[in-house]
């Protein structure tokens, strides 16, 4: 069965760091680019970052850049994110998603189920 699978959200102060994983099972991510969205209660979902799946290209939305990182480990099928400095505004269930594809893209064929993200003192 192909799938992803979200892992490491959870409650985490402000400043905090939490890392993100995305594990794909029934197929190897080597030939997919993945994307991480995130959607907040209300808003629509957004695109916060893309890795490539050729050279390690990585793209990252305005509101993240400088404090999260994006990374994958071929050999382990992950795509992990690295957030720091996290703020309250970061709080949102965090989707990966990939597609078949050198380079990322505005349409993913594979999501996860979500991880959630919440950060309050």
């Amino acid at each position: 069965q192909v799938q992803l699978v979200e892992s490491g959200g959870g409650l985490v102060q402000p400043g905090g760091s939490l890392r993100l994983s995305c594990a794909a099972s029934g197929f190897t991510l080597d030939y997919y680019a993945v994307g991480w969205f995130r959607q907040a209660p209300g808003k629509g979902r957004e695109v916060v970052s893309c890795i490539s799946s050729s050279d390690g290209s990585t793209y990252y939305s305005d509101s993240v850049k400088g404090r999260f990182t994006i990374s994958r480990d071929n050999v382990k099928h992950t795509v992990y994110l690295q957030m720091n400095s996290l703020k309250p505004e970061d709080t949102a269930v965090y989707y990966c998603a990939s597609v078949r594809s050198s380079k990322c893209t505005n349409s993913y064929d594979y999501w996860g189920q979500g991880t959630q993200v919440t950060v309050s003192s």
